[in-house]
């Protein structure tokens, strides 16, 4: 099972930094200033919480000539600062999930041993139980990732379903998320990929962090028209009902 990390600071593409160029750049020759700038991880990471850059990528009409990785951390940065969770990292964090679950595929549970992807919680839950020491670990972080994908993505269809057809609430997913994220916290894996804080403040502020993904549902084209994903995620039972 892969572990996601915080990388999408490092994996920007041509086409980004062309984008922030076009964006915050003009003809006085600030152009090569940025350019040199982006070289600069501490100079870079302010360019990007740059307010331009979030509007621009909001208000951008037609096809976004943009990696999934730029989009997603320029707007959870944003969303994310103003709910009062200030740590770049978690950023980088939730938007390497949301980069990694806007391929349906990945969003699914593949345990080793078993022939299948798990698709419902309770058997993810009941993998923990005969599962190795790091693939336990990369169970529980699972858990949390998906429980905050799917609340913080489709929340408004998790409360449909939960009033029409008795499946489980959004508190489900934030209870679920909020105690996996906590364990994974603690494992040794954790600190051994620098991971622990961020699981911490994933775990003790699931709400707002989810709260926060609620606002931008409507603005993401890389989730919200993604019609195929979205039907995908919601055939998979997280709650095995």
């Amino acid at each position: 099972m892969k572990v996601i990390q915080p990388n999408c600071r490092i994996q920007f593409t041509a086409e980004d930094i062309d984008f922030i160029l076009g964006i915050l750049g003009d003809e006085g020759g600030k152009s090569d200033a940025l350019v040199r700038l982006l070289t600069d991880e501490d100079a870079r990471d302010q360019i990007l919480d740059d307010e331009a850059l979030f509007r621009a990528l909001l208000e951008h009409r037609g096809c976004l000539r943009v990696s999934h990785r730029f989009y997603f951390y320029v707007l959870v940065r944003h969303v994310l600062r103003r709910a009062g969770i200030s740590d770049r990292s978690v950023a980088d964090y939730v938007a390497e999930v949301l980069a990694e679950f806007s391929h349906s595929e990945r969003a699914r549970c593949v345990v080793p041993g078993h022939r299948q992807p798990l698709d419902y919680m309770v058997d993810m839950l009941a993998a923990l139980q005969t599962a190795d020491d790091r693939t336990r670990f990369c169970i529980h972080a699972h858990i949390g990732n998906h429980s905050l994908f799917f609340s913080g993505i489709f929340a408004e269809r998790i409360r449909t379903r939960a009033g029409s057809r008795g499946f489980p609430g959004v508190r489900y997913y934030e209870d679920l998320g909020r105690a996996n994220y906590r364990v994974a916290s603690d494992h040794r894996l954790a600190r051994r990929y620098d991971l622990s804080s961020i699981f911490t403040t994933l775990s003790d502020r699931f709400d707002v962090t989810r709260e926060a993904l609620n606002e931008l549902t409507d603005r993401l084209i890389f989730l919200g028209e993604s019609e195929a994903a979205c039907t995908t995620l919601m055939r998979i039972d997280p709650g095995g009902n």
